[in-house]
């Protein structure tokens, strides 16, 4: 199994746990079942195709959980292999296609400003481009970890990378397999 297999579930998930001998709480109505949050902890990112429709990162860094659409806002760049790095104090996913900030809270896309372009030696400061990437709520019931998603009908830049015709575009940029001789 490779590396990229071992850290993604790229199926369909459902609202429903695997059979566990405790249920005193419910997850949330309309959230999707992620996986067991020791196995999320373990494998510290994974990704899941939700309710038929959402590809989402669930990442786990600092004993926080955070889900974010998986591709970038900015080009599609997969954010599952993106270094976490802290930028004025706030937690971001660094996208390893153009080095784009996101935060994990927010979604936020930030970048350096330059105060003075003719002052020497620069000063710059982190700014914020405003919710870029789609962020989604997590839970954890019993051990298990459900994803409910923000359904807000204000569009995000990151809803580009969510729908079929991009899916199929991709699925057809990728290179394909040469047959064994």
């Amino acid at each position: 199994m490779s590396s990229e297999e071992e850290t993604s579930q790229n199926s369909s998930s459902s609202s429903t746990p695997p059979p566990s001998s405790s249920s005193s709480s419910l997850p949330p109505p309309a959230s999707h079942f992620i996986g067991k949050k020791e196995d999320i902890v373990k494998a510290g990112r994974v990704t899941k195709m939700v309710n038929g429709c959402r590809d989402i990162l669930v990442l786990h860094h600092q004993g926080q959980l955070h889900a974010m659409d998986t591709r970038c806002y900015h080009s599609g760049g997969a954010l599952q292999y993106g270094d976490i790095e802290e930028f004025n104090g706030r937690l971001c996913i660094v996208c390893p296609w153009h080095k784009y900030k996101i935060t994990l809270a927010e979604g936020e896309g930030l970048y350096q400003a330059v105060d003075d372009p003719t002052a020497k030696p620069l000063r710059t400061h982190w700014c914020s481009k405003g919710v870029k990437q789609r962020i989604h709520k997590l839970t954890e019931v019993n051990g298990n970890v459900y994803a409910t998603l923000n359904d807000s009908s204000e569009a995000i830049e990151s809803d580009v990378y969510q729908t079929e015709r991009y899916r199929t575009d991709l699925l057809k940029a990728q290179p394909k397999p040469m047959a064994k001789k």
